[in-house]
């Protein structure tokens, strides 16, 4: 189960590192023009919005992996997890107001929930 979790872990630090830096770092309409469609729902938020998002979810994205590979702290790892399902039920939210499908931020908020699960029962950090 362990292999499991980090293999998630990763997977879904990854994506949110990626996805967090490109927030974080381009105005909104780069992110228009990078992304098209998928990125329209920048229009319905403030510039400085959507890159404290991309800050939030780079720093998600550290703390999904590193307190537990350098054993610091490691039950931040599960905690990151957490804010991930909250960043993901926002971002739902936000789609669903905006009539898109939430479908792959549900996705991802499962992804989370399991690894916070998983770190914090099954497989603790700590």
């Amino acid at each position: 189960m362990n292999i499991v979790l980090w293999i998630v872990q990763g997977l879904l630090a990854v994506m949110f590192l990626m996805a967090g830096m490109m927030k974080a770092t381009k105005s909104k309409d780069e992110l228009k023009e990078t992304a098209g469609d998928r990125m329209a729902w920048v229009d319905s938020l403030s510039a400085s919005t959507v890159k404290s998002i991309g800050i939030l979810e780079v720093l998600i994205a550290l703390g999904l992996i590193l307190p537990q590979l350098t054993g610091i702290l490691p039950w931040l790892t599960p905690l990151a997890a957490v804010g991930f399902v909250c960043t993901m039920i926002g971002a739902a939210v936000l789609h669903v107001q905006r009539s898109e499908s939430p479908a792959t931020n549900i996705v991802l908020l499962l992804l989370a929930a399991f690894v916070a699960y998983g770190r914090f029962v099954l497989v603790p950090a700590w």
